[in-house]
């Protein structure tokens, strides 16, 4: 169990919408919550990933690279 504080405005958003679509604020939360940890994570992935391989191109480098052409 997590209890978690709102502003006022956002937990009245949240209230509404639940109301409007017959869903629970707990079921928009776990899935704000999801959709937020999900980008987190890629984040931080690409950013590890980049740290470890910072292979660089240059400009003609990389229009050869997708054939681009001249």
């Amino acid at each position: 169990m997590l209890a978690v504080h709102l502003p006022t405005d956002l937990e009245h958003r949240l209230v509404r919408l639940a109301k409007k679509t017959g869903r629970s604020k707990s079921h928009y939360i776990k899935q704000a919550l999801t959709s937020f940890l999900e980008d987190k994570e890629d984040y931080l992935l690409a950013t590890q990933r980049f740290e470890e391989k910072n292979d660089t191109v240059s400009f003609d480098e990389a229009k050869k690279l997708i054939d681009l052409g001249d």
